[in-house]
């Protein structure tokens, strides 16, 4: 398994996915909007310094980074339990009722903020009971692109969805044309130990199916399954964390899950889902495993950022403020990229400290319209 974070590249459009990093290397969907450059501040009087950032994984565009924030507030509630991988999802968001987990925005609540954190943990350890990453039926050598054995794309179907639950965000369902076109988008990767969004036709095993998989999909050096842990921490990919806020767009579905024994490719781009949230964060409010935030070979969401995206709350002038048991935790927030799964993104970064299990981080965001916020309680699901 290539383990490089390098080679990550970000793609973007106005639903465009990414890559994940699984042990392997991961790679997100891309377009062509510019995001405005601005500064990296970090809040409790920590230093702040102003430029722009690089274009990072994305051609020849410039990241910008904004304020910091933070909040305190607002419980939602999901429920349902997923059978055969679907689940069901619901919500209340303070100041009004979600219909069908739609919010108007503000401290709108979406995640698992309505279920007790022992029904919470009794789903992650059901739907993570059986990780196998099944079998591949192709070949490299004579570019038969097989498929996954069953179990396997079930599994990291239901992992996605338990992703979603636990944002709040209805479950999706694989489209077999999708995994087709994935299945041969992974032997690319495979046959040619690389990842492209646009692998040129001189590429070992190419197929045009498999090409136009490739750029609208997430695409890993690691299986299918374990690939999933891996797009939600979004290592290597700092400027968009594409590959998360694909996972958690409102336009998610109908996906494909393509993979080989060293590859994989999940169609994220140009779905129509219709969940409508006005806003979705990672970790999300309400009951969050700590396991959900350290899921991929010793990365964390500490590490690559808690996140916040929304399609039509302009998050440019965010500040973001992190309090814990009445103490402000200092973070580092910078802007992402823009149209990765949503147009709007922030980023923030916990500077000395680190998500503890059996603890309530408020998260208030200010300079936005209407303002966000909402509380997220990590509970020990080991």
């Amino acid at each position: 398994m290539w383990v490089s974070l390098l080679s990550l590249a970000a793609c973007q459009s106005s639903s465009d996915g990414g890559f994940a990093d699984n042990g392997g290397t991961v790679s997100s969907m891309g377009g062509t909007s510019p995001s405005t450059a601005g500064s990296t501040q970090t809040s409790a009087g920590a230093t702040s310094t102003a430029g722009a950032n690089g274009a990072g994984a994305s051609s020849g565009m410039a990241s910008g980074t904004g304020g910091t924030a933070t909040g305190a507030g607002g419980a939602s509630t999901t429920g349902g339990v997923s059978a055969g991988g679907a689940s069901t999802t619901g919500g209340v968001s303070a100041g009004g009722a979600n219909a069908g987990g739609v919010s108007a925005g503000g401290s709108s609540a979406g995640g698992a903020g309505g279920a007790a954190s022992t029904d919470v943990c009794a789903r992650w350890k059901a739907d993570r009971a059986d990780l196998s990453e099944g079998t591949w039926s192709g070949d490299v050598a004579s570019c038969n692109a097989g498929d996954l054995s069953a179990n396997a794309r079930a599994n990291a179907l239901r992992i996605v969805n338990l992703y979603r639950f636990l944002a709040g965000l209805p479950a999706v369902t694989t489209d077999p044309a999708y995994d087709a076109g994935d299945q041969a988008c992974a032997l690319m990767m495979r046959a040619n130990n690389a990842l492209s969004h646009t692998p040129p036709s001189t590429w070992t095993c190419f197929t045009q199916q498999g090409a136009d998989a490739a750029g609208s999909s997430n695409i890993s050096s690691g299986q299918a399954v374990s690939s999933v842990d891996s797009y939600m921490i979004d290592d290597g990919n700092e400027t968009t964390l594409g590959h998360r806020r694909w996972v958690l767009s409102n336009s998610l579905g109908p996906i494909g899950i393509g993979g080989t024994d060293k590859s994989s490719c999940m169609r994220t781009l140009n779905g129509t889902g219709k969940a409508g949230k006005a806003w979705m964060s990672w970790p999300a409010p309400g009951v969050i495993p700590l396991q959900a935030l350290n899921a991929s070979r010793g990365r964390s969401v500490d590490l690559t950022g808690w996140s916040i995206q929304s399609e039509k709350i302009d998050l440019s002038n965010a500040m973001v403020t992190v309090t814990m048991d009445g103490a402000t935790q200092p973070v580092k927030l910078t802007q992402l990229l823009a149209n990765y799964g949503t147009k709007y993104a922030i980023d923030f970064i916990p500077q000395g400290w680190k998500t503890q299990a059996g603890k309530t981080y408020s998260v208030a965001v200010s300079g936005v319209t209407p303002a966000i916020a909402y509380d997220v309680q990590i509970v020990d699901c080991k």
